[in-house]
């Protein structure tokens, strides 16, 4: 099947049309995500990312729904009660930017939608709104490292996982600056070139800390990256079968992930390690002790500095880069006329 930004558009039309027709909760369905870009595909596969908003409690606040290897559906599901306070998601860091930015309405009820994001809209750049969303992915990356120096998780996998979150907090937190959240698979691809873009000299450099942190600074060989990738599907195969498996690494999303890290190894190696690392962490965590993947996770962890042996040098460095983050959002604030909280 031959996979353009049309059919993609046209499967989330149609798939609104068909929850619309059985359902009368529907109050909104609009798209997000990558198929509103150019280029939505990576590594010949994309979701599709849809947002249904409805009358009551959703029965499931996620969704993942199999078209076939290349493409699925990733239908997050809101009660429109979670919208009853427009003027707050001017600070949530991730309705707020997907409200502002427009995304593509499919179903809407009364011009309900319209409502939302005007008032969601209004002084959204303003700079107090632009830094409360900043400060609040950097509030999250520093929970993250607290829980981890108190040893909130012995489980080797859980940890990994911790911290890789905090990252995407710390990434995001920089980005939320200039824009948008960053999404999971072009996470490292382009933060770079997001935060290189505002034309502030410390950014660049907290995103290489970051990414040197996320990826490693060690080479790795071809044939090594081929033994983790094998791992890591072997994996990924494995968790899918458990009941415990999360949404977002079900069997349906599995080339999502894979073929993306294959198609960005030769040129964006550090991406592609992200996507592994934050998956194949993620995957184990939920796999039985003792089992070959936790035992494969631990040591492609080695890489990385989050192994047993290296892992609170690796914290003391996510502190000192959050360190960073936090000195940069005060002086934001100072410059751009924001009263200390």
């Amino acid at each position: 099947m031959r996979i353009t930004r049309d059919t993609l558009l046209k499967i989330a039309r149609d798939t609104a049309a068909e929850r619309v027709r059985v359902s009368r909760r529907v109050v909104c369905i609009y798209l997000s995500g990558s198929c509103l870009s150019e280029e939505p595909l990576l590594g010949g596969t994309a979701d599709i990312d849809l947002v249904i908003i409805e009358d009551g409690q959703p029965l499931l606040p996620r969704e993942v729904v199999r078209l076939n290897d290349e493409i699925s559906l990733d239908i997050c599901h809101y009660a429109q009660e979670d919208f009853q306070h427009p003027r707050s998601l001017r600070v949530d860091p991730w309705l707020g930017p997907m409200l502002y930015n427009k995304p593509m309405v499919l179903h809407d009820t009364n011009h309900w939608f319209d409502y939302i994001q005007a008032s969601t809209g209004a002084q959204f750049l303003q700079p107090d709104n632009i830094l409360a969303r900043a400060r609040n992915q950097a509030a999250g990356a520093r929970q993250k490292w607290l829980s981890l120096g108190l040893g909130s998780s012995a489980d080797p996998a859980r940890r990994i996982y911790a911290f890789y979150k905090a990252l995407e907090y710390a990434g995001n937190a920089i980005a939320s600056l200039s824009g948008t959240p960053l999404s999971e698979r072009r996470f490292l691809l382009q933060l770079p070139q997001k935060t290189a873009a505002t034309g502030k000299p410390e950014k660049p450099a907290l995103a290489a800390g970051l990414v040197a942190l996320a990826s490693g600074t060690s080479a790795v060989t071809d044939s090594e990256w081929q033994a983790w990738m094998t791992s890591w599907e072997a994996a990924l195969t494995a968790v899918g079968k458990e009941e415990s498996c999360p949404p977002r690494l079900l069997p349906a999303r599995r080339s999502y992930y894979t073929r993306a890290a294959a198609a960005l190894w030769a040129d964006h190696p550090a991406a592609a390690f992200w996507i592994l690392m934050r998956t194949f962490a993620l995957a184990a965590a939920h796999l039985p002790a003792g089992c070959e993947a936790r035992a494969a996770l631990e040591t492609v962890s080695s890489t990385v500095g989050l192994d047993e042996t290296h892992f609170e040098a690796s914290l003391d460095e996510l502190d000192r880069l959050l360190d960073q983050i936090e000195e940069m959002l005060d002086g934001w604030a100072r410059k751009n006329g924001v009263a200390a909280e």
